[in-house]
């Protein structure tokens, strides 16, 4: 067994315990093969949620810092969150960016799962932000279907993303296969980008429930 496959297994009934998700469309996940799981993102335990309602390992990337601590506290982090299905990588630089859709398609051409939030950051508020075109490139140079999702009720449970979370219960959505073969070839595209990538975040706002922002999160956050 790997790893991830043990940490889930002994992990998953403690998350299970203390968040009870209510899990909707789950019969939508292929089983096997290569799939983008695209949704909104809350706070923090978003990503510590959702792969525990998945029957497959899910993989997304996150930051580098979490990984790169000091000491015995830092290796355990370091052995958690790349156990729990983490890829690090230093989202900060001029070519982060760059790093994480490599890494996503990486993922997805050895045929796996993996999970991204196309809002690029969590809500400041719980409003649904406009979608970055990543996940428009990812699928369309891969083939691989979407698979839209939408958490509800973690920030209720984790108010601004920090500090331990509290004991309550959540609902995770996953709405039907997605996928934009019509528009292979067209990964340069900014418009066949764009278009993509609403449609995408159209589905995640009718999954949520959420009000949506014609504006990216991080512009938001830095106003």
């Amino acid at each position: 067994m790997s790893r991830l496959t043990v940490i889930k297994a002994v992990l998953g009934p403690i998350l299970r315990l203390m968040f009870r998700p209510q899990v909707e469309g789950a019969e939508n996940i292929p089983g096997t093969g290569p799939v983008i799981l695209a949704g909104n993102h809350l706070t923090f335990i978003d990503s510590m949620v959702m792969p525990i309602c998945v029957d497959r390992p899910v993989f997304y990337i996150g930051k580098d810092e979490y990984v790169t601590g000091k000491g015995l506290k830092g290796r355990l982090m370091a052995w958690f969150f790349t156990g729990c299905g983490m890829i690090p990588v230093d989202r900060d630089g001029g070519r982060g960016g760059v790093a994480a859709l490599m890494t996503g398609r990486r993922v997805l051409e050895e045929g796996q799962a993996f999970a991204i939030y196309p809002e690029g950051t969590r809500s400041p508020d719980g409003r649904l932000y406009r979608g970055r075109t990543g996940i428009a490139r990812l699928t369309l140079m891969t083939g691989a279907p979407v698979i839209p999702f939408a958490m509800i009720g973690t920030d209720k449970l984790q108010p601004g993303g920090a500090g331990l979370p509290r004991p309550g219960k959540v609902t995770v959505r996953f709405g039907e296969p997605m996928e934009f073969s019509r528009y292979e070839g067209m990964d340069r595209d900014r418009y066949v980008l764009r278009a993509v990538t609403d449609s995408v975040m159209a589905e995640v706002m009718r999954l949520s429930g959420q009000e949506y922002v014609d504006m990216y999160a991080t512009k938001a956050k830095a106003a």
